[in-house]
């Protein structure tokens, strides 16, 4: 199974998810977060946390499919993310964007 942060992550980085996660993880950069798939658990958790239902379990739609080898590249090299942050400056006008109240 796999579990991914896609796009409706970037400009927003909400961080409910990594209150939840019993494993630590979570990386994030300067626009996003992503799940490392070596240390994911797979419990799912974090779905439902998320405002702007920007992570995904199996099966991932296919035009999402693609966060999946991005998780795994960018994941490991950035650093954990483990308590909750505020979310980006704009984080609430693109949650309207994509569509959440």
């Amino acid at each position: 199974m796999t579990t991914v942060v896609t796009d409706n992550c970037q400009r927003c980085r909400y961080t409910d998810c990594v209150t939840v996660c019993p494993v630590a993880c979570f990386h994030g950069d300067d626009e996003m977060l992503y799940i490392d798939p070596a240390v994911c658990i797979d419990c799912g958790a974090c779905i439902p946390t998320c405002p702007v239902e920007a992570i995904y379990e199996d099966p991932i739609p296919e035009e999402k499919r693609r966060w999946i080898a991005i998780n795994a590249e960018r994941a490991p090299r950035l650093p954990v993310i483990s308590k909750k942050q505020e979310p980006y400056p704009g984080a609430e006008e693109r949650k309207k964007q994509l569509g959440f109240e």
